[in-house]
C-alpha cells in the first residue's frame, strides 16, 4: 500500500507531541504524552512516541494496522548525541520510515519554512541553531545539567539551590521561597529526597511561579529571570556571530522573556512562520534531513 501519511514528532523533556497528517498535507489529529529525550532512555522516548501515535492515529480513525504506511519525522531532545541517536535508530518499529534530527533543527525548519535562519529556544533546555548553506550551527544544548542555560530546568535548579540557602538563614526568603518551601511540605529532606531523581521537567516546573513572583516585584524571581534572560542574550550573540541576523526566539520561556532581554539583541529576534512540529512533519519521508 502506497503511504498514506505523514507523522511530526515535537520531543522534549517534558513532553512528546504527536500530529498526523494525510497526503495532503491536511491535520487529521494530535496527541501527547510523556518525555521522549532520547538521552534519558531511547527505549522510554520510544515508548513516548508510539503511544502519542497511537493516540493520535486513534483520533483520526486509524488503528496500529496503518502504522506501516506511515512516515515519521523525529524532532527529538538528545538528539545531537550520536551515540544515542544511533541507538535509538537501532530499535525495531512498525512504521514506513523514522528521519531522526534533534528538536532545535526541527524548530529551525519550521521556524522559516525550510529556508536559512536561526531560532534560539528556551523552553525545559535550550538550544540555539543557524542552518546556512546546508549547514548547522549550534550554540549550547548539551543538556542539563552542565548545559541549557536560560532554560526553566537551570533557572529551576538555580531556584531550589537559593532555596536551601535561605532555609539555612545565608539569603534571604520571599514569597517565592515560601512558595517552594510549602511544595515540599516545608521539609528539608523532601527536597534532598526529591532532587536525586528530580528530571529537568521536575525544575522546569517552578517557571511559571518565577514570572508570576516577578512580576508581583519579588527579588528573588526577578534576579533568576535577569540571569536566565542575560544567558539567552549570550547565545543570541554568539547566533548572531556566526552571521544570524533573523533569529526566531521560541519555547515556553523564549516566549515570555522578551522584555527582559537587551535592546542590542532585540532587532534580530523575528516571529516564526511555524514551530518544532511543522519542522518535524517536513522532515518525515525525507532522509536528507537525518543528522547522522
Amino acid at each position: 500500500m502506497k503511504t498514506q501519511w505523514t507523522v511530526g514528532i515535537d520531543g522534549g523533556g517534558t513532553s512528546c507531541r504527536a500530529r498526523i497528517c494525510n497526503a495532503q498535507g491536511k491535520t487529521l489529529s494530535d496527541a501527547k504524552t510523556g518525555s521522549a529525550n532520547i538521552l534519558l532512555g531511547v527505549d522510554v522516548a520510544m515508548s513516548s512516541i508510539v503511544d502519542a501515535i497511537t493516540l493520535a492515529a486513534k483520533e483520526a480513525g486509524l488503528n496500529e494496522a496503518y502504522f506501516k504506511d506511515m512516515h515519521i519525522g523525529l524532532a527529538l531532545a538528545g538528539a545531537e548525541q550520536k551515540s544515542a541517536w544511533l541507538e535509538f535508530m537501532k530499535l525495531a518499529h512498525p512504521f514506513a520510515s523514522l528521519t531522526l534530527n534533534t528538536d532545535a533543527y526541527g524548530a529551525c525548519l519550521g521556524a522559516h519554512n525550510g529556508a536559512d535562519g536561526a531560532i534560539m529556544i528556551a523552553g525545559t533546555g535550550s538550544c540555539g541553531i543557524l542552518i546556512k548553506d546546508g549547514e548547522q550551527h549550534i550554540v549550547g544544548g548539551r543538556e542539563f545539567p552542565i548545559s541549557d542555560q536560560g532554560g526553566g530546568a537551570v533557572t529551576g535548579l538555580r531556584l531550589i539551590q537559593y532555596v536551601l540557602l535561605a532555609y539555612d538563614g545565608i539569603k534571604e526568603r520571599s514569597a517565592l521561597v515560601d512558595h517552594v518551601l510549602d511544595h515540599f511540605h516545608n521539609d528539608l529532606d523532601e527536597i534532598v529526597d526529591w532532587s536525586k531523581s528530580a528530571r529537568p521537567c521536575d525544575y522546569g516546573q517552578f517557571s511559571p511561579a518565577i514570572f508570576k513572583y516577578a512580576k508581583e516585584g519579588d527579588r528573588v524571581a526577578i534576579d533568576l529571570l535577569k540571569q536566565c534572560a542575560a544567558d539567552i542574550d549570550m547565545f543570541l550573540l554568539a547566533l548572531n556571530k556566526r552571521g544570524a541576523t533573523n533569529i526566531a526566539l521560541m519555547g515556553s520561556i523564549g516566549e515570555r522573556i522578551v522584555d527582559w532581554l537587551e535592546p542590542t539583541v532585540r532587532p534580530w529576534l523575528v516571529m516564526p512562520k511555524g514551530d518544532a512540529m511543522h519542522g518535524a512533519l517536513m522532515m518525515a519521508g525525507n532522509l536528507e534531513h537525518n543528522l547522522y
